[in-house]
């Protein structure tokens, strides 16, 4: 299992894949190999750990 990663510094935008008219996800490419994503309305909430190549 990983350990946690700390993402309250990430710079955190929009992903160009979000376009539905106010709700949208947000991306950081931060870690190398992976890909946090999360929901743009609760942004003090979990965030998914893609790897780079999903």
């Amino acid at each position: 299992m990983d350990s946690p990663v700390d993402l309250s510094d990430a710079a955190w935008f929009k992903s160009s894949h979000s376009n539905n008219g106010g709700s949208w996800v947000e991306v950081t490419g931060d870690l190398p190999g992976r890909v946090p994503v999360r929901d743009s309305k609760d942004t003090t909430g979990p965030a998914l750990l893609l790897p780079t190549d999903a």
